[in-house]
């Protein structure tokens, strides 16, 4: 059972569709199109599997098996891969271009809501609860195509309530980041961190994401780039090649960024990272 909330905001992400949804008890249920979700303990799965192919299958094969080992590989590895840094100052930096604290209550009464693309074990849920004004009301929203890294996610969150931004609830979904089962102009912040290199389309996963996202609203995505102001050693490139190994050309792809979006901004988050964000006009 999906709660009523929830279910007001889903949408059938079939082809050409995005019709609203309603449970019927054994799943979640299109009546625009005839297509049926499965729910399985809670959750969603909105989302073709003929459709994960590639990368998207790899990685997905990959998350699911190392998916206890994710967190304390990214906190010891890419420091150490870095030589530099910490994992928390890498957050830090793409929490800033969120710009979350300058959120406001809708004057609409309309909740407020926060959106983040493969969320993975939910490892940024403190850092935006910590960065967003502390009284105001809003609803997380987090989808993930690995079913084992979003039970990392809600174990996090059972042995910490206090974790979650907002309201206490994480309203999550099994998703593909390029089809997203929302309707567009839904939230108020979109990110993504730490994936879009692998996707088999990164433009349509940047489309989707600028399509859900509120006018005016920052989109906020990072990956992995060698930081192209600096030098590297042999060390850091032999390095950086062994963590993206499923990428040909790792880089920031700004060049599929969605036509008529402004406020551009490319910039190295670490020496292994770059940040990217834009907004769509009104």
């Amino acid at each position: 059972m999906i709660a009523p909330d929830e279910l007001r905001l889903l949408r059938c992400p079939a082809p050409r569709c995005g019709a609203p949804l309603r449970d019927d008890g054994a799943a979640l249920a299109c009546a625009s199109c005839g297509a049926r979700w499965p729910v399985v303990d809670g959750l969603p799965r909105l989302y073709r599997e003929e459709l994960v192919r590639g990368n998207d299958r790899l990685l997905r094969f990959i998350y699911d098996r190392f998916a206890a080992l994710h967190d304390v590989s990214v906190q010891v590895l890419i420091p150490l891969f870095q030589t530099e840094g910490t994992e928390r100052a890498l957050r830090d930096a793409y929490v800033h271009r969120m710009a979350l604290d300058a959120l406001r209550p809708h004057a609409d009464g309309s909740p407020v809501r926060v959106l983040e693309v493969g969320a993975g074990t939910g490892a940024n849920l403190s850092l935006v609860r910590d960065a967003l004004p502390r009284t105001l009301p809003v609803e997380y929203w987090a989808m993930d195509l690995s079913a084992s890294m979003l039970a990392q996610l809600r174990r996090r969150v059972a042995r910490d309530p206090g974790v979650v931004p907002g309201d206490g609830r994480v309203r999550l979904a099994m998703a593909d980041a390029h089809a997203l089962p929302y309707p567009a102009h839904s939230f108020d912040r979109v990110f993504h961190i730490g994936g879009i290199g692998g996707y088999r389309d990164p433009a349509g996963a940047l489309a989707e994401m600028a399509r859900v996202a509120a006018p005016g609203t920052p989109v906020v995505v990072v990956d992995e780039q060698l930081d192209p102001a600096r030098s590297h050693t042999l060390y850091h490139r032999a390095m950086f090649r062994a963590v993206t190994f499923y990428d040909r050309d790792p880089h920031c792809p700004r060049e599929h960024v969605p036509a008529g979006a402004v406020d551009v901004v490319e910039e190295a988050a670490s020496r292994f990272f770059y940040c990217l964000s834009f907004r769509m006009p009104a």
